[in-house]
């Protein structure tokens, strides 16, 4: 038997993402877990940031970022990037990252994370407690050491993690099923 719950947030997993943004004095790294793969042709991202956040003007006004996806080596750095404001902290400093030159846009890709993923806003649709960024993926990066002997991603190599927002917990990937 199930139980009905309030209506919530219960897509489980969620991915996590470090967006990397520029900023007027420095850039800026936010954590979030509401991103989302939505058209392949052309290839479309969408986020979900609150617009008291900090980092919600940087990526309103830039108009582009990078998602980083991060392995769970960088879960301390992830979970601090989400619980504290680039208005007092210096998040690439304090959280161990490197700053690396994107290939398209001047927002800063995070060196340590395995994958980067550029992107420009489309669009802005006001939801209610978020706005949705609708954004174009204009390069991916992946680092070599996560690929596997024909170039492809290799999920074991990266070390994975996610967001289950039904009870707050962080969790790393499983073994592969196919």
């Amino acid at each position: 038997m199930k139980r009905e719950m309030n209506p919530t947030t219960a897509m489980v997993p969620c991915p996590i993402v470090l967006l990397s943004v520029s900023g007027p004095d420095r850039p800026n790294i936010i954590t979030l877990s509401w991103a989302a793969n939505v058209c392949s042709k052309p290839p479309t991202m969408v986020i979900g940031i609150r617009p008291e956040r900090h980092s919600y003007n940087l990526v309103k006004d830039a108009g582009e970022y990078v998602l980083n996806i991060p392995s769970a080596d960088q879960i301390d750095g992830t979970i601090f990037a989400g619980n504290k404001s680039g208005r007092e902290y210096d998040k690439f400093s304090e959280c161990g990252f490197t700053p690396e030159p994107a290939s398209k846009i001047k927002a800063p890709m995070i060196q340590e994370c395995p994958i980067s993923i550029e992107c420009k806003t489309r669009e802005i649709v006001p939801l209610g407690a978020h706005d949705l960024f609708i954004a174009d993926v204009l390069a991916v990066h992946i680092d070599e050491s996560v690929l596997d002997e024909e170039g492809r991603f290799d999920a074991s190599k990266a070390n994975l993690f996610t967001y289950l927002p039904l009870n707050g917990q962080y969790w790393t990937l499983g073994k592969k099923l196919l």
